[in-house]
């Protein structure tokens, strides 16, 4: 089988992250590769340390992946700093053809910053024109395109069709942090109809929900769905994580 190549940070509590990117793909039965950005100390209520690897450590492992096995797609997660959405757009930039899923990670689930505001100038940039799929929750929608939080559905398309204009091809725009009986997750393209990826939204969290949906969808995708069927079989997985930890 081709494989997936995630780029992001450690989390050293194993819920979110590298790890749960590995996870999600094993249980999907697709080989990884992986290239760190970042190492963290996280426990499961903060973020307690970043310590950012340099751009030229970032550049050679994407390198080394692309020489060990064919890719058939890459999920970006976090990414720190300026430098490393730098050094990954730079390293991609000859592999723009593949899917490339892009879930931009700017705050921990606990709160901590995962993205300076240098990186977040950055990765509009430079980074979302090479994207497949940008996968925003509400927060981190209104976060890049520096505006309030998305209120009801016409704000969320706005804010989607907003971020459509930094170049991805398509967005997801997540529900988990929204109101109501459901969460809807709306996939918004240029030139077709809107999808709505509904389920019943959770009384409790659960940490690297958001690693998880875009690695399924990555994994999806390398397998040769397409987009909308890479995406609602994500969504029913990251369901179940709510019921059985995969």
């Amino acid at each position: 089988m081709k494989a997936v190549l995630v780029i992001g940070g450690s989390d050293s509590s194993g819920g979110a992250g590298i790890a749960r990117d590995l996870r999600t793909l094993e249980h999907f039965a697709t080989p990884a590769l992986c290239a760190l950005t970042a190492v963290t100390a996280q426990s499961d209520q903060e973020v307690r340390a970043v310590f950012p690897l340099p751009p030229e450590i970032i550049r050679a492992q994407i390198s080394a992946a692309f020489a060990t096995r064919e890719i058939a797609a890459i999920k970006i997660g976090m990414l720190g700093t300026r430098d490393a959405v730098r050094a990954v757009a730079q390293a991609l930039a000859s592999h723009a053809k593949l899917p490339i899923v892009l879930d931009p990670v700017l705050v921990a689930s606990s709160g901590g910053a995962l993205l300076d505001a240098q990186g977040r100038e950055a990765l509009c940039a430079e980074l979302l024109a090479l994207a497949t799929l940008l996968t925003p929750n509400i927060p981190e929608a209104a976060a890049l395109l520096g505006t309030e939080l998305a209120a009801d559905d016409a704000a969320l398309l706005a804010q989607a069709r907003a971020l459509l204009a930094h170049g991805p091809e398509a967005v997801l725009l997540k529900g988990g942090h929204g109101s109501g009986p459901e969460a809807s997750d709306l996939l918004v393209r240029m030139h077709a109809p809107v999808r709505r990826f509904t389920a019943a939204r959770r009384a409790l969290t659960k940490r690297g929900t958001g690693c998880a949906l875009a690695s399924a969808i990555a994994a999806g995708l390398a397998a040769g769905a397409d987009l909308d069927a890479a995406c609602e079989r994500a969504k029913e997985y990251v369901s179940s994580l709510f019921l059985n930890d995969h």
